[in-house]
């Protein structure tokens, strides 16, 4: 599963809009919406070699925030 280990960040729901028309500001009537589907945003997850509580290495799926947290001791 896509799911940090850590801090159990899951993929998130939105929306992406496709638009056509020019802009007032650019001298056009503006956009118009002409569809909206459904997406997922993944959170970027990396398999990592990590030293766990107890001294036990083992690979673990973690997101790259917490990596950069320094949430994460990677083992040697």
């Amino acid at each position: 599963m896509k799911i940090c280990e850590f801090c159990k960040v899951k993929p998130m729901v939105g929306k992406t809009i496709a638009r056509r028309g020019m802009a007032k500001k650019k001298g056009g009537v503006g956009k118009k919406v002409t569809g909206i589907t459904r997406r997922r945003f993944f959170p970027n997850l990396q398999r990592v070699k990590a030293l766990l509580p107890g001294g036990t290495v083992k690979r673990i799926k973690v997101c790259a925030s917490c990596i950069q947290a320094g949430k994460v001791t990677k083992a040697a």
